[in-house]
């Protein structure tokens, strides 16, 4: 199986971006699925039904999400509708919405988890524990793929190398900022510590640069807004065994599109 999965699709720039890209991705790579962190995509904070729309009608199976799943109120009402979009599992229960999610492809199944750390975030219920109890019900000869939406890179190597060889795919996003360390862990699992944005290139991880150093240096609230110019575009490319459901490889996929 071979996995595409976007780093966070941050705003109207990132859409647009994954719109022009994507079909020639298709053509060169030909994955059998394309995941995309969409926790981002109204206005660089929150998700709609509309955007989630747009990017489900560029052929995206899947959206992960993470700490701003909730910045949009509709949110709450969508996610419980039962669109192909996971929050973070480690929410306590009753939450809108699922935090792991089965999807056909071809003729396998993928299970997709989002999981949200908790160094430097909101203090949610403890990650490790909630992963156990999702994989525990799972059987082991699935596919099965981790979003890590974390602050922290030692909490996402961690929770990374605790899931080795239990999944076949750990990413970790939220930072967006692309790391450099795509890699097969010691027992089969692929992995990334953050597979970085689709969203405008001059910013502050996605924002205009000018009211966030503004914020910094009067300590005082500032209205953000997206950035604009080039638009970074950030992904991973996972090839899956088809018999031992671990990971063959892991590349960082960039590109720069123009304003």
């Amino acid at each position: 199986m071979r996995i595409l999965f976007i780093g966070d699709v941050f705003g109207k720039p990132g859409r647009k971006a994954v719109k022009l890209l994507l079909p020639r991705l298709r053509q060169e790579h030909r994955p059998d699925i394309v995941i995309a962190n969409g926790e981002n995509l109204a206005g660089g904070a929150g998700i709609t039904r509309e955007t989630a729309r747009e990017m489900f009608g560029m052929g995206i199976q899947a959206l992960t999400t993470g700490n701003h799943v909730w910045d949009q109120r509709e949110a709450v009402e969508y996610l419980n509708e039962g669109p192909p979009i996971v929050r973070p599992l480690n929410y306590p229960p009753g939450t809108p919405g699922n935090g792991c999610l089965e999807v056909q492809v071809g003729q396998e199944r993928l299970v997709i988890i989002n999981v949200q750390g908790r160094v430097f975030m909101r203090d949610l219920d403890d990650p490790f524990r909630a992963l156990d109890a999702a994989l525990a019900g799972l059987p082991d000869a699935r596919f099965s793929l981790v979003d890590v939406h974390a602050e922290a890179t030692g909490e996402k190597e961690a929770l990374a190398h605790y899931l080795d060889g239990r999944v076949s795919a750990v990413v970790g996003t939220h930072t967006h900022v692309p790391t450099a360390d795509a890699r097969i862990l010691p027992k089969g699992t692929a992995y990334i510590t953050d597979v970085g944005m689709v969203g405008p290139r001059n910013s502050v991880i996605g924002m205009d640069p000018d009211a966030v150093i503004r914020r910094y240096v009067t300590q005082m609230y500032h209205r953000f807004e997206v950035g604009r110019g080039p638009v970074d575009f950030n992904a991973v490319l996972i090839d899956l065994d088809g018999e031992t459901r671990r990971a063959v490889s892991i590349a960082l996929l960039q590109d720069v599109v123009s304003a």
